[in-house]
């Protein structure tokens, strides 16, 4: 994501830095790369070329100098780059009474998935949520939203004979009511036309939102100042998600366009997963570009892989010193929904560079597979404390026999069990359900990493 302008914003830092005189030509080479990169991830031009004269006016102001002049341009590029980005925008529910969130955005932006990955997020939250379906023209819209209700059991409303999104809305009102949070997807077009305008201002009209929020591609480029400043203007946007920033250089397109128009950032989603959405910070972001990590972000996914009542059932667990072996496959899980260990070490401070062997990944999946299949021939006392079956080895015969796997393979399960348990268990310090220090989010991810790296897939 944005790999390229990461590693030009480096460079161009580092070459300040080391430099022992601040001349034309270092400048003038600085400010080449940083344009050629800036643009390539479509940040518009205009922008571009206000960077760039800002930071040849501070390098040749006579009025700093030395280290200082340097330290100065430094922290003017990484400031400009944050106004670039635009300002920290969050998204709150109500306290008490329902928040009503409408989710809208031209064709093939993403906003159906979008409106199931904002609910999941605030689901693992505590929040009681329910997703309605109100776009009625595209025809897989409301079927594809169901599935993905079912998929990842979240509550949804749709009417799969109704084409009058108003009828719809009415028809489920009142079993609305229960719900904290009420996220409602609609129709979209190929463009900002009349039609759409009239009738999502019919629908904000009847729905009376509390937030209305844009879903805007990433890969959209510099057409995505003219979307948000149309649908801003049109349709009093309260903030942006940006979709599919996983999938393109060019997101700073759509982050620069949103905060040049002024609205603001809720959410960017990195991949097709249910939990690829995270909270947008310009500070944590750029942090990342840099290499440099972004430990609140990793803290926001894992919350996200598991809600509040599981959260406060392993820590209980934790605390006793019962981890079952179902427990820990469940960690690895969850760990491994987070998006992948490479995504999962780069937020960590130190970690950015640290990979692990692509194979290992690949063949991840497959060995949890094979490691629950073995599972199904244990007895329940067997999963619950795994130790009985290493003290008596007649036991493994039999699991690996029931299962149509090798002793060799029941064995190499207990002994990731045995490893995966104690590095689990060092971690329990951790409190999930109210943030963890960097020290201890660090510690657990890189001996995560290392444990990956020494299980034999």
């Amino acid at each position: 994501m944005l790999e390229k302008l990461g590693n030009a914003i480096k460079k161009a830092t580092d070459k300040i830095s080391n430099a022992i005189f601040l001349d034309k030509n270092l400048v003038d080479g600085i400010v080449r790369e940083l344009q050629r990169a800036l643009i390539e991830a479509d940040v518009s031009i205009s922008l571009v070329k206000e960077l760039s004269e800002k930071i040849k006016k501070t390098a040749f102001d006579e009025k700093i100098k030395g280290i200082e002049k340097k330290e100065h341009l430094i922290k003017l590029l990484h400031d400009e780059l944050i106004i670039i980005l635009g300002e920290k925008k969050e998204l709150t529910l109500k306290e008490k009474g329902q928040t009503r969130i409408m989710v809208v955005g031209l064709y093939a932006a993403g906003k159906t998935t979008t409106t199931a990955k904002l609910g999941n997020y605030f689901q693992k939250r505590g929040k009681k949520v329910a997703l309605v379906g109100l776009d009625v023209h595209r025809p897989a819209a409301k079927e594809q939203l169901k599935q993905l209700g079912e998929q990842n059991n979240l509550t949804v409303y749709v009417d799969m004979d109704s084409n009058d999104p108003i009828k719809t809305w009415k028809k489920f009102k009142k079993d609305l009511d229960k719900y904290d949070l009420v996220i409602i997807d609609t129709a979209g077009r190929h463009d900002l036309d009349e039609e759409l305008v009239k009738e999502i201002k019919s629908l904000n009209k009847e729905i009376k939102p509390d937030e209305t929020i844009l879903v805007m591609p990433g890969d959209i480029g510099q057409a995505a100042k003219n979307q948000a400043q149309k649908f801003a203007n049109t349709l009093n946007i309260t903030g942006v998600i940006v979709s599919r920033m996983d999938s393109t250089a060019k997101g700073g397109g759509a982050l620069t366009a949103c905060a040049e128009t002024k609205a603001g950032v809720y959410f960017i989603t990195t991949g097709e997963k249910i939990n690829d959405l995270e909270s947008f910070n310009p500070q944590t972001f750029l942090s990342r570009l840099l290499g440099m990590g972004d430990l609140e972000s990793l803290i926001e996914k894992i919350h996200s892989v598991t809600d509040e009542k599981q959260q406060l059932k392993m820590q209980e667990k934790l605390a006793e010193g019962k981890l079952s072996l179902e427990d820990v496959i469940e960690q690895v899980k969850s760990m491994n929904s987070l998006g992948g260990m490479d995504k999962m070490l780069s937020m960590v401070p130190g970690m950015g560079k640290a990979k692990i062997d692509k194979s290992q990944l690949d063949t991840q999946q497959a060995k949890i597979a094979k490691w629950e299949h073995i599972m199904k021939s244990m007895t329940k006392e067997e999963r619950e404390d795994p130790e009985i079956i290493q003290k008596q080895t007649s036991r493994i015969g039999r699991i690996a026999k029931g299962a149509g796997v090798n002793n060799s393979d029941v064995r190499s399960l207990l002994k990731q069990y045995d490893m995966l348990n104690s590095m689990i268990k060092e971690s329990s310090g951790m409190d999930m359900s109210q943030g963890m220090s960097q020290k201890n989010m660090q510690k657990m991810m890189k001996k995560f990493g290392r444990g990956m790296k020494g299980m034999k897939f």
